[in-house]
This record gives structure tokens, sequence and C-alpha cells, in this order.
């Protein structure tokens, strides 16, 4: 488990910040931090004034790393990337969450290191990491700035036959769908903006291996954009699919075989290839080691058939 609760035994009123500085060894800034997170309790009970004194049972959950052995594929002094498997979540997105890409950042590079951008759990590729708070921030600016190039590689149903645009608003949580984190083409929405350029056509499974260029950094942009353009990408369980099903999958009660036969892939076939922009004045281009095109083909290969 990447959360755990330390606890001790505090027989004298103390200031909170001073316990967890003293039982802890945190600074200041971060015993605080702990209290606005909801993760310091008195005899079972949450403690949410940073300047009360406590005496009693303390208990404190901690982030500690559970790291699976990833290792950098590209590193400087200030950051590293990771190629993330497919499955993996960047962080916990609560408690129970166990092994994340961040407990082999952290790991690697001490509790300040933080990833400087997320890509979905089933998505594979690269992931841009700060290894301290100031570098974390310098990149994430640069990814609201849009000064990085994003390319990924996505199998698609059907035949992209040319490039093809796609300038359509999107909106997270729309009222017709039942599915919170589904992401909707509607005017209403933020400005979003994908390039997709047909690779290779695969006329046994009729898909198209891909490449997407998001000038856009909206979520789940790339999946919600092809699907517009009846491309839905092979693996999908929110896009294409009815959202019973998607309903379950979100549940983790969709099964192996069902899945199949709804998506025909146990992933979804996503891969972030390419990161490039300049830091501190030098120009980074940092490229995928993995064959992902080889890969989507052995999953197509290995789901055909079981549907």
């Amino acid at each position: 488990m990447a959360y755990v609760t330390k606890k001790f035994l505090q027989l004298e009123p103390k200031k909170i910040f001073k316990i967890l500085m003293d039982e802890l060894g945190f600074s200041i800034h971060e015993a605080q931090r702990y209290v606005d997170r909801k993760r310091v309790f008195l005899d079972g009970k949450l403690v949410e004034d940073k300047a009360s004194s406590l005496c009693g049972v303390i208990e404190v959950v901690m982030f500690e790393p559970d790291p699976i052995g990833l290792i950098p594929v590209f590193e400087t002094e200030d950051f590293a990337v990771f190629e993330k498997p497919s499955g993996l979540l960047v962080h916990p997105r609560k408690r129970e969450d166990v092994r994340t890409l961040n407990d082999d950042i952290k790991h690697l590079f001490g509790k300040d290191a933080n990833a400087a951008h997320r890509i979905d759990k089933e998505t594979s590729g690269l992931v841009l990491v700060g290894k301290n708070k100031e570098n974390e921030i310098a990149l994430k600016n640069l990814f609201e700035e849009k000064k990085v190039y994003k390319e990924y590689f996505a199998l698609v149903n059907g035949k992209v036959k040319e490039e093809i645009i796609i300038d359509a608003k999107l909106i997270v949580g729309h009222p017709s769908s039942s599915i919170k984190i589904k992401v909707h083409v509607d005017d209403s929405g933020k400005d979003s903006k994908t390039k997709i350029e047909p690779i290779n056509y695969f006329e046994k499974y009729d898909v198209t291996f891909v490449r997407a260029i998001p000038f856009t950094g909206r979520q789940h942009q790339i999946r919600a954009h092809l699907f517009h353009v009846k491309h839905n990408i092979i693996g999908d369980t929110i896009y294409g699919i009815d959202e019973v099903y998607t309903d379950q999958y979100l549940d983790g009660i969709l099964s192996y075989e069902k899945r199949l036969e709804l998506t025909k892939s146990s992933r979804l076939l996503l891969h972030a290839n390419r990161i490039k922009f300049q830091y501190k004045d030098i120009e980074y281009d940092i490229i995928s080691k993995v064959d992902i095109e080889k890969e989507f083909l052995r999953e197509m290969e290995l789901s055909d058939g079981k549907y």
C-alpha cells in the first residue's frame, strides 16, 4: 500500500505542527499541509485546527513509496522522463489505490518529486517528472503555456483516409450522460484542437494506426475527438460503447470477455510517444523507445477470435 498510518502516543499537550516536526521530521509547512489535507487524527477523530495543542493517540496518514522498479528513459539534473505502462495511474486517486507511477518517482527522487502532467491510467507512454517543487512548477508552466509539443500513437476503428483536423469544443460532465468523467463535444465547452495523421491501415481488422497531435490539453481530448469523427480508439471503455458497460468498467465488474467483445482489446490502444520542449535554453526532443505499432497489433492478434 502506498498510504500507511503512523501512530504514536503524545503524553503532554503540544502544538500539532511541533508534534509532526519532532516525530516525523516534517518542516512546519509540511506539518500544516498534512492537517489541511485531513491526514491527522487524535484518538480517531480528525484534527482540523492547525494551531491546536494535542495529547493522546496521534495518527498520521502518510504516503510511502512502494515502487514496481520503473527507471527513467531520460534524465537530467532537474527532470526525468518515465515510460508508463498501460494500467498504471500516475497519482493515486484515493488512499486505497496501490502502486502508482508516483511510488517510483518518489522512491528515486524523494518526496518533493512529482509528475508535471498526467496521462490516463490505460494510456501508456512518456511522463515528464520534476525532481523538486521548483522544477515541477517550471515544467507545468510549459504545459500551461502550450510550449510542449506532444505526439501520440493510437489504433482506431475504420479506415482513416487522410489527415483530419478536429476543431471541436469539449465539455466534461454533460447533462446527457451519467458518466461524470466523460467528455463531450459541445459548443458550450472549451476550445480543443487535435490533428490526426493516418500511418498504416490494416484491412484484416479494419483499423488504422494513426498519429495524434493535440494542440490543446483537455481531459480525454484525443479519445473524445476520435470518437466524434467516428474513429474511436480500440480498447476504449468510455467512448464508443453503451454507458451501462462503461459503468461496469468503472466499478471494476466488466468481465475480460465482455470487454474484448465490446472494444476488441484488453487495454486502451493509445500511447504518448513524443514530447518536445525547451527548458533552460536547451531543446529536448524525447521519443518513446517502445515499438508501439507492433505491440498494438499483437494485442489485436491476441484478442482476435476471443469475442
